[in-house]
């Protein structure tokens, strides 16, 4: 019986899966471009305009470009792994199908699950940092608001008071975000290929303006800069080295993106080739752009100033270009719009692979007679996704989608190492390079980061897991499609 808990999803039902069509099938709309704008869409986000300063404030001081090093050395390891999986299966469920190739259904699920939370949470986590720049803007003109955005919420449970506050602009945003999503795929594309187009410009404008103010202003840098790893305060993770590991983790979270084009490999019109290029060419050029922004805003602010809602923001006031701070709050507020939307869809797109599969409620793979999206669940998780940003700070939200995304990147690095021993003659259209040495790279990294974190993000983590095998072994076990495949076999 315990066999049967890893049960493989064979790769030809995969790929008979992919290549379906029909009313029930989702569409191919999405080229090369679209796919780049999707990842730069999910990567450029709360982690740049919002932890960036959270971070190196809390935990890392300047040396915040080493962590955002570090992140993205282990997230080209994982893109790796994940280009070469998502040119053999291209379907929609990223790392939960390729889990289910090599690994068997239960690890399957685990990812599946993690997934689930990296995007719900991850949501949230950036509607809370979209929050911060709607005030941010609002509070540049002066504008007076005619109700209060994030007002205090008391609740009585079990004879106590536990008080809250709410934020009203994050629930908006994630509910026009739903609404987009249920329209369709393409639209959405649309709208993330826009949102990137204004972000990255509002990015390379920052770079720029902060570049010319260091190279008239040196002195000022460098004196920001030093220590440029502050001495550890003796406790783990509060600066020196173990506050870069720390800072890593956390900033780990603006890395997350790129895993999410794999989770539109279903909807890509030429997977095989276009995938590759959609997840690597994203991170590349986010990697980038992270490690200049980092560099300049802690040099333009001492880094005991950024922990702020809108950091980059304030660096660009600290030059005294009070129009870039105006043209970097609507960049803020139009990228991580598309943050929220990526988050969304990969999300949505997982449950809809684990609902086809049978492990999850057949109501959750229902596609809209006319758009042809799962719509159902869309609407059921941008509800959910919109009740944390109300309720949850922005740090433990991001704790725990770093927690989430980093399991997935390990599995998903075993697995290329896995299948490549079992089935070595599978046809790769991308080969992950110097396997093994690549995986057990981006494994050693992802477990690294994920120990970095402290204890309230993995609390909530095990409880998320335990959640979540509760709902397998009393639900998902009996309807799998894979299990009674097993079964029959068996018979």
């Amino acid at each position: 019986m315990a066999s049967k808990l890893f049960a493989t999803k064979p790769i030809k039902t995969i790929m008979a899966e992919a290549e379906g069509g029909g009313e029930h099938t989702l569409k191919r709309a999405l080229g090369p471009v679209n796919l780049v704008t999707l990842g730069i869409g999910a990567i450029i986000g709360a982690g740049i305009f919002v932890l960036t300063g959270t971070a190196a404030a809390q935990f890392a001081g300047p040396a915040i470009v080493i962590s955002y090093i570090i992140a993205g050395i282990g997230c080209v390891f994982a893109g790796l792994c994940y280009a070469e999986f998502a040119s053999m299966m291209p379907i929609a469920g990223s790392a939960y199908t390729y889990g289910y190739a090599t690994m068997g259904e239960l690890v399957a699920w685990i990812i599946g699950w993690a997934l689930v939370l990296e995007y719900a949470f991850g949501a949230a986590t950036v509607a809370v940092g979209w929050s911060g720049f709607v005030k941010s803007l609002v509070g540049f003109f002066g504008t007076q608001l005619p109700f209060n955005p994030t007002p205090s919420l008391s609740l009585v449970v079990f004879g106590h008071t536990l008080s809250a506050q709410v934020d009203i602009f994050a629930m908006v945003a994630l509910v026009a975000i739903t609404i987009i999503l249920v329209v369709g795929v393409r639209e959405s594309a649309n709208f993330t290929s826009a949102a990137v187009m204004i972000k990255v410009s509002v990015v390379l404008m920052f770079i720029g303006l902060a570049a010319v103010f260091a190279f008239g202003h040196w002195q000022h840098m460098l004196t920001n800069w030093h220590p440029f790893i502050p001495k550890n305060t003796g406790h783990f993770g509060q600066y020196g080295w173990s506050g870069i590991m720390r800072g890593a983790g956390v900033v780990f979270f603006a890395y997350i993106g790129f895993d999410a084009v794999s989770t539109a490999a279903q909807e890509a019109k030429n997977p095989q080739k276009d995938m590759p290029f959609g997840i690597l060419g994203s991170l590349v050029i986010c990697t980038v752009l992270y490690i200049f922004v980092a560099g300049l805003l802690t040099g333009l602010k001492s880094y005991t100033t950024l922990n702020v809602a809108a950091p980059v923001a304030d660096g660009a006031a600290e030059i005294g270009v009070q129009w870039g701070v105006l043209l970097i709050d609507l960049g803020a507020i139009a990228g991580l719009a598309s943050v929220m939307l990526v988050m969304l869809l990969g999300q949505t797109r997982v449950l809809y692979t684990m609902s086809r599969d049978g492990l999850l409620w057949s109501w959750i793979g229902k596609l809209h007679p006319r758009f042809c999206t799962p719509y159902l669940i869309t609407i059921v998780m941008g509800a959910f996704a919109a009740f944390l940003a109300a309720f949850f700070p922005i740090t433990l939200l991001g704790e725990l989608v770093s927690l989430g995304t980093l399991l997935a990147f390990t599995i998903v690095c075993l697995g290329v190492w896995v299948m490549r021993v079992k089935q070595p003659d599978l046809k790769r259209p991308f080969r992950t390079p110097l396997v093994p040495v690549v995986p057990i790279c981006g494994m050693i990294v992802s477990v690294a980061l994920m120990v970095s974190l402290d204890a309230p993000a993995w609390i909530g983590f095990g409880s998320w897991l335990i959640v979540g095998q509760i709902i397998y072994f009393s639900y998902s076990r009996k309807h799998s499609k894979v299990q009674k495949l097993a079964a029959a076999a068996g018979d």
